[in-house]
């Protein structure tokens, strides 16, 4: 049996991750704030904006479950605040989005490297953005949490050689966060017209097609070769 935690599993890609792993012979978790009432997996309602309940829970559930020929993690929970400059953003609004981001992966990866030490074949995905390697005026937390998943991944690489570790840059999807992007004020969000763009050219992939797309490159017997990766180039 093959086991799959995917983060933020009730919308956009993480869904349709969950989605399209929810396979015979795979075992699918999916932890997010809301159900997906589709998604025929296990689904834990936990908010990342308060990491640690989810870390437990994980860390007690795995300690449960072995005799796994595979498991694999993939952190792709992220929370845009609204966009704007720092000064101007609300502080709330800012630490929730980096607990989502990334305080939520630091924790959850540490357990799930400790908790299936043994299993055959692990590998740990972190949805990145190429925001984390292209820094962009009015979403300096979402870089900064971005960013550090890159160095994060770099990190777990070379702390865990055994594993597969990817942070892997999906390209632009249509979901939530492209509605919020392209709704931004353009006084404080000078990006908002490119966005808007993006769209308007049709140059959003769906969140089903990219989905399916990572999980080619999660099945590669390289995963892992290149820590730093973007699905636009793969």
């Amino acid at each position: 049996m093959h086991l799959y935690i995917v983060t933020g599993s009730s919308r956009g890609l993480g869904a349709a991750l969950a989605r399209q792993l929810s396979q015979p012979g795979n075992v699918v978790i999916g932890i997010a704030r809301g159900a997906d009432p589709t998604l025929q997996a296990e689904q834990w309602a936990l908010d990342l904006a308060d990491p640690l309940p989810a870390a437990e829970r994980l860390q007690a559930w795995l300690r449960a479950s072995k005799g796994w020929d595979s498991a694999t993690l993939v952190n792709n929970a992220a929370l845009l605040s609204e966009p704007g400059p720092l000064a101007a953003s609300d502080l709330a609004g800012l630490s929730a989005a980096l607990r989502v981001g990334l305080e939520a992966p630091v924790l959850l990866s540490r357990v799930f490297l400790a908790e299936t030490a043994g299993v055959p074949r692990r590998r740990l995905l972190n949805i990145s953005s190429g925001l984390g390697r292209r820094a962009m005026a009015g979403s300096a937390a979402y870089c900064a949490v971005k960013a550090g998943l890159d160095h994060l991944s770099r990190a777990l690489a070379l702390e865990a050689p055994d594993v597969g570790v990817v942070s892997l840059a999906p390209g632009v999807i249509d979901t939530d966060m492209q509605v919020q992007l392209r709704g931004a004020d353009p006084a404080r969000f000078p990006e908002q017209a490119r966005f808007q763009g993006l769209r308007d050219g049709g140059q959003l992939q769906t969140a089903e097609a990219t989905a399916a797309t990572v999980l080619r490159y999660l099945a590669r017997p390289d995963f892992g070769r290149d820590v730093i990766a973007d699905v636009r180039d793969i």
